[in-house]
């Protein structure tokens, strides 16, 4: 493992948090990432989880945010979903590892005797591992630079063993191995003044971990002036130039431009010993100019169970969805303004509520809370042609909407929600009922990139061929359990719910619309993960055009 080490010839930076966790550890890496990439490298992404989870597939969304799917079937953090948004290029489950799946790659070597009867140990065997699956990510991507996330919080028992990874790295190759902490600065409001106090102590910390960083990114709600940042520089060694300003900004696609005003990447490159290629980023400051440039808005609703812990309000759980939202915003001219709706409010307080949105979305969703508001929110949507975007979860709830309020099953539901319904108008997909017996949760789901076979003249093709030339085949990302009862196919097709998308077979029903609709599609797969800034999903840009041609023709006639 030493000499394989001192041979590799990519380069490697680590991106670690100090003082508090949730201050832009993923977005500092997307954004280190995309600026190399826009200076001529082949640059890849890998994120550490210190979790025993051996995926993010089965964790409370609420708590760690959530869930991206990569195109080869991995449940990752949703930090992974900022990598290919940056990069614009696909991340693969090679470049995702948690506690529990590094631990569980060493015990399963060592009971098939890969370790040749060793005794194996924690150190120096998990680093070791940890430092073999980069090296696959690399092997993997090709990259010529990898960036990589070490969740959590120096100082943190957790995410040790990942540093010492990167110390070890450091250790036997110094020149192609560089660290950044991405630290918070607080300005206490009584006081007014910023501290780097506790960015010192996180730098001490990591100190006694053996590793010394190379950049300190100085999150604020400012930028850091100069006093502060040669205090930095003399207290944790390092020059003031390498100490980088991240104030709060009102876009996280602002990050890589702010960047780029202390020159991070070029020098990134000067301490990697690397040249410039070129110099690329005309068509980010563009997207990023019409985004900050747009005037109209879009008032979109959110209807969701996911959104509440204790008294605060957290987005993360459908964080891939309001990126998707924006992307289509910035490519219609215009702003998404969002709003969060409980759906235990909707259950409570009924409906009304809607009317102010130009458009609404139900995303995904697992489990029987929160579904009957859901149900009356697509109801409000059909009946008062008010446009409607549902996510998987989203499509199935419309389906039993549709089988309730119009083909008379009053008691229809899915199999997840009421297995004793006499109308299971969703149910579980085959081979599914037996892991369910089992226990066998994790991982086991319809998972990753699968082709969809997209019906002619519908609402979804005159959407697709914006971006997918007319292709009536696309791949799109899935993460379900539960599908559309065929059995009911034919009768809702007379009714007037028309399936528009199916697998290449036409056995799963990939989505489904009402043709005298604006806009009333649901989809089983996320087109969400795909979307990107450079390349927003056409189904997104699509919903957030009939949003707001509807407003604005609704604006003309009110001033007639």
């Amino acid at each position: 493992m030493v000499e394989k080490i001192k041979q590799d010839k990519t380069k490697y930076i680590f991106v670690v948090g100090g003082v508090m966790s949730g201050v832009g550890k993923g977005v500092t890496t997307a954004s280190i990432a995309m600026i190399l990439q826009s200076k001529g490298y082949n640059v890849s992404a890998i994120k550490i989880d210190p979790y025993i989870n051996v995926d993010a597939g089965t964790m409370n969304p609420v708590e760690h945010g959530e869930v991206f799917v990569t195109d080869d079937g991995d449940e990752t953090d949703q930090d992974v979903g900022n990598y290919e948004r940056f990069l614009n290029k696909n991340i693969y489950r090679e470049n995702y590892m948690t506690t529990g799946r590094v631990y569980l790659s060493v015990i399963q070597k060592e009971r098939n005797l890969e370790y040749g009867g060793k005794c194996v140990e924690v150190v120096p065997h998990i680093p070791m591992e940890v430092i073999d699956r980069i090296h696959k990510a690399v092997e993997k991507t090709n990259a010529e630079i990898m960036v990589i996330e070490i969740g959590g919080t120096v100082g943190e028992y957790q995410n040790l063993l990942f540093l010492e990874a990167g110390r070890m790295m450091k250790l036997y190759n110094p020149e192609n191995v560089l660290f950044v902490m991405v630290s918070f600065l607080p300005i206490p409001s009584k006081l007014g003044e910023m501290k780097t106090k506790p960015t010192q102590y996180a730098i001490h910390s990591l100190n006694a971990a053996g590793i010394q960083p190379n950049f300190i990114v100085a999150r604020a709600e400012v930028p850091v002036d100069e006093p502060r940042r040669a205090k930095i520089a003399i207290n944790c060694g390092i020059a003031p130039e390498d100490v980088i300003s991240a104030p709060d900004i009102d876009s996280i696609y602002d990050v890589p431009l702010n960047f780029e005003k202390d020159n991070l990447g070029d020098r990134i490159l000067e301490k990697l010993k690397l040249a410039k290629r070129h110099e690329d980023l005309k068509a980010w400051r563009d997207m990023v100019a019409r985004r900050r440039n747009a005037r109209q808005e879009v008032k979109i609703g959110i209807v969701g169970k996911y959104f509440t812990s204790g008294h605060f309000c957290l987005s993360d759980s459908y964080l891939s969805v309001i990126e998707a939202l924006k992307h289509a915003a910035t490519f219609n001219n215009c702003r998404a303004c969002l709003t969060w709706i409980n759906t235990d409010d909707i259950e409570k307080a009924g409906t009304a509520s809607l009317k102010k949105f130009d458009g609404i979305i139900v995303p995904q969703g697992w489990g029987s809370r929160g579904a009957e508001g859901k149900i009356a929110t697509i109801k409000y949507c059909r009946e008062n042609k008010k446009p409607y975007f549902g996510l998987c979860y989203g499509m199935q709830m419309a389906v039993i909407e549709f089988a309730r309020n119009v083909l008379g099953y009053k008691d229809a539901n899915s199999a997840e929600v009421n297995p004793e319904t006499k109308h299971p108008v969703i149910h579980v997909m085959p081979g599914q009922a037996e892991l369910i017996a089992k226990k066998q949760f994790g991982g086991t789901i319809r998972l990753g990139g699968w082709p969809c076979k997209i019906k002619p003249e519908t609402h979804l093709y005159k959407a697709y061929q914006v971006k997918k030339n007319c292709e009536d085949i696309v791949m799109e990302r899935h993460r379900h359990r539960f599908e559309y009862n065929n059995d009911y196919r034919e009768l809702m097709e007379k009714k007037g719910l028309t399936v528009s998308g199916t697998s290449p077979d036409n056995m799963i029903v990939e989505a489904v619309e009402i043709a005298d609709h604006p806009f009333f599609i649901g989809t089983q797969f996320h087109p969400e993960y795909i979307s990107r800034p450079l390349a927003p999903h056409p189904l997104f840009v699509e919903f957030v055009k009939v949003c707001l041609t509807l407003k604005n023709k609704k604006g003309k006639l009110s001033k007639k």
